[in-house]
């Protein structure tokens, strides 16, 4: 810890650590490294600082972390740092209860934060440093939302909005939203209705027993009375129907209810765990699969005097076909759309549509008495709408702009449109991608973190609310992710390296000025090593286009010695930069590599964030086909200037990695000769909707997209040697892949692989055991094919 009489002496220690490169000088042989060295995670490398964020007086920092040798079980700490970077402890218990929520509703004088922690509302007071718990309930309520005038709270509890008065301590339910039989529509005012046999027999009951029909006629009275005294009718849903969100509108007049609705044909996958408290296996439910019954939600607005349903009319229309052909009629494009934004004066809101193909997005102007919409602002995609942080929009104080990203010219890059009309304006522009934007806190001007400088950087920028000049505020080579103070005078700024964990400094906001540093993180056996800093290289690909990419090679690297290819996996990231990797667990992998004689690449193959639209896109209605081109590129491209032996190459990676591990193995098996699989999707019919309908469309419509693209489709290919690893409790890509996968081959008779298994681990591993025994197994694969015949 830093204590305030230590300040000096860790202000001259920072500054020498902020300088890229090498943790620490080998001053004597260190023992070679070893799996279960470097696979001991976090408490090796230390847990990152999380969740930075200011007093409201720009006096302290607050953050969470806790040290290396704590372990995975133990929760995260609160700690709280001067300014100055003096201070530096630990909160206890109940002082940490006292601290800046991590998230929440802010007001907009910015003395009030409304926040739900354990299903529970709370008021955080900015200025005193105080809390007040609004509800303590076995319910679990969300969304809490403070009113323009910082007088009450509305919160959702279940599928009900009610609102909380601050002085009077009353709370009103401001909807009756009820579950009616399946089957129906949303409807006011009617009886839940049983069978028609529940309604003989209720009926018979009333007509046959005197008690039964006067306790049923007074509790009619009653809900009758209290309807009218509520000024309320019910709205029934029905079982299939879920109220995702609810919002009390500015002027307290309407409530704005998000409604989704699902198929009864629709199927949700269960993942059996095995590894259970009670020793019985136990499901766990899931999530459907691509192309499944997808409804798009609805956004009602609901009077709450006589609950009055006006559903927002979109008003797009597009042709419908059949057969592939036009039939001449029209229908109701399907869209998915997002709750109200509202300006800070409470009389504007938009919100953002996207189409459910995935193709088209928009920001609507919503006028709510009638409940039409205008289009402001669209972007259009042949393939798929994305981009970093793709759907982030927010107001100007001026109450008429609207911000946006949208990689409308190629990149992500920043616009504004005016509320009352007229065409979007591009504030930024470059062959670089803006990756996140936020207003400061007196809303004069933006903060941008961009790629400007280097696409392999994240470097943080201040900018006029009408363009102009960009003052970068971050200097170092690597990865700054900044919070501003309030005052917006200081930044406190979670900064890391290629080789250099993410750490907390605080510096002054201007060009120059410098950092110190909060956190040390690592275990000291960690910073006891000097570990590589890779450099980036550009490999050129087969269509002239330049793949970037981390290179690790040994110093003297033998002639003809073998190389690994690491594959990052997706959703829509990117591993070739000059910060920490979330990939940590490899990067110390790939250093133990090199010690061992093997050349590493770790390659932003297509379809990798970054580098703009076209090459986010360039895997579209085809995984496997550019992408999997990139690994190939790059592997002859190692064997041709880096002394890479072309016949001992081998690859890995997980989830997207583990895919093209098996398409490589599968439909290039003259490139690689071995190959380990970690939790690899086999089969994209079987993946998620979300992400695979953006990149394939459905599967029942494109067939041909699938088949190209998926795994077990190609696996008669094998010829090297193949490890596959997976979590039997992934929720992500199902083990049932891997099972699938395993089946298929033993029906082709192949025999040059092998399956590990891990009970209790998810998706992302935690267990420093399994991560030890995986990549125990994936060295020795590496070992027993590539070095074969080393000369």
């Amino acid at each position: 810890m830093i204590l305030a009489n230590q300040r000096l002496m860790c202000v001259a220690m920072s500054l020498l650590l902020l300088a890229p490169g090498p943790l620490a000088a080998q001053s004597e042989a260190k023992a070679p490294l070893s799996v279960d060295f470097v696979m001991r995670g976090p408490q090796l490398t230390g847990y990152s600082p999380q969740a930075v964020r200011w007093s409201e007086d720009s006096k302290r920092v607050y953050f969470e972390w806790k040290q290396a040798a704590e372990g995975i079980e133990k929760d995260f700490d609160t700690y709280v740092v001067n300014r100055d970077g003096s201070g530096l402890r630990k909160l206890s218990e109940e002082e940490a209860k006292q601290a800046p929520p991590l998230n929440g509703d802010r007001s907009l004088d910015r003395k009030w934060t409304a926040f739900a922690e354990r299903g529970d509302i709370f008021l955080y007071d900015q200025a005193a440093g105080r809390r007040r718990q609004i509800t303590k309930t076995a319910d679990v309520e969300t969304n809490p939302r403070l009113s323009r005038d910082n007088k009450s709270i509305t919160y959702q509890r279940g599928n009900n909005l009610y609102q909380f008065d601050l002085s009077s301590g009353l709370t009103e339910q401001l909807t009756e939203i009820g579950t009616g039989a399946a089957g129906g529509s949303a409807e006011t005012g009617s009886e839940k209705k049983g069978t028609a046999s529940q309604e003989f027999l209720k009926k018979q009951e009333r007509e046959l027993l005197e008690t039964v029909r006067k306790r049923a006629e007074k509790r009619e009275e009653e809900e009758a009375k209290r309807k009218k005294e509520n000024g309320r009718k019910e709205l029934t849903i029905t079982g299939r129907q879920t109220v995702s969100a609810l919002q009390l509108t500015p002027d307290g007049k309407l409530v704005v209810a998000l409604m989704t609705e699902r198929s009864e044909a629709v199927k949700t996958a269960m993942v059996p765990n095995f590894v259970t408290e009670s020793a019985y296996t136990e499901p766990i439910t899931s999530r459907t699969k691509v192309g499944d019954a997808q409804t798009p939600g609805r956004i009602a607005l609901l009077s709450g005097a006589a609950a009055e349903v006006k559903w927002v009319d979109l008003g797009f229309k597009e042709g419908s076909r059949e057969g592939g052909k036009e039939t001449g009629k029209e229908r109701a494009r399907e869209v998915r759309l997002s709750m109200p934004v509202w300006s800070d004066d409470g009389t504007k809101a938009v919100m953002q549509g996207r189409a459910v193909d995935n193709k088209d997005r928009w920001i609507l102007a919503l006028d709510t008495a009638t409940g039409k919409t205008r289009v402001l602002a669209t972007t259009h995609d042949d393939a798929w709408v994305g981009g970093p942080d793709g759907f982030a929009m927010g107001w100007l104080g001026d109450g008429d702009r609207i911000w946006f990203l949208s990689e409308k010219d190629g990149y992500s890059h920043l616009y504004t449109v005016r509320y009352s009309g007229g065409d979007p304006v591009q504030l930024t522009s470059g062959k670089w991608e803006v990756r996140s934007v936020e207003l400061s806190a007196d809303k004069s001007r933006f903060y941008l973190t961009t790629g400007e400088a280097h696409a392999g950087e994240d470097q943080f920028y201040e900018m006029g609310l009408d363009g102009g000049a960009r003052p970068r505020l971050t200097t170092r080579p690597g990865g700054h992710n900044v919070e501003v103070s309030p005052d917006g005078a200081m930044l406190a700024d979670v900064y890391s390296y290629t080789n250099l964990p993410p750490e907390l400094y605080l510096q002054a906001r201007g060009r120059g000025s410098e950092a110190v540093k909060v956190t040390n993180s690592p275990a000291a056996e960690f910073a006891g090593r000097a570990w590589m800093d890779a450099p980036l290289v550009e490999i050129p690909a087969r269509d002239g286009a330049r793949i970037p990419a981390r290179i690790y090679k040994p110093s003297g690297y033998r002639n003809l010695g073998p190389a690994v290819i690491f594959v990052h996996g997706a959703g829509y990231l990117q591993n070739a930069h000059r910060h920490w990797s979330s990939y940590s667990h490899e990067y110390l992998f790939h250093n133990l590599l090199v010690e061992r004689g093997y050349l590493v690449l770790d390659i932003d193959y297509r379809g990798s964030a970054g580098y703009g639209r076209d090459w986010r896109t360039g895997i579209y209605r085809h995984m496997g086909g550019k992408d999997l081109d990139d690994q190939v590129d790059a592997a002859q491209w190692a064997a041709r200037t880096q002394g890479v032996d072309p016949g001992r190459i081998g690859l890995y990676g997980g989830s997207y990695g583990g895919f093209i591990t098996l398409m490589a193995l599968f439909t290039q098996p003259d490139v690689f000769r071995a190959g380990a699989a970690l939790r690899p999707v086999t089969d994209w019919a079987h993946y998620n909707h979300g992400y695979t309908s953006n990149i394939l469309k459905n599967p029942q419509d494109d067939v041909e997209a699938y088949k190209r693209s998926s795994p077990i489709q190609h696996a008669a290919g094998l010829k090297g040697a193949l490890l596959i690893c997976h979590g039997m409790v992934d929720t992500n890509v199902h083990f049932q892949d891997t099972v699938r996968l395993v089946q298929k081959l033993i029906e082709l008779r192949k025999e040059n692989w092998e399956l590990a298994v891990y009970p209790v681990e998810d998706h992302a591993f935690q267990q420093p055991t399994s991560w030890a025994d995986e990549y125990k197994r994936v060295l020795k694969l590496f070992e027993a094919n590539l070095k074969t015949g080393q000369k």
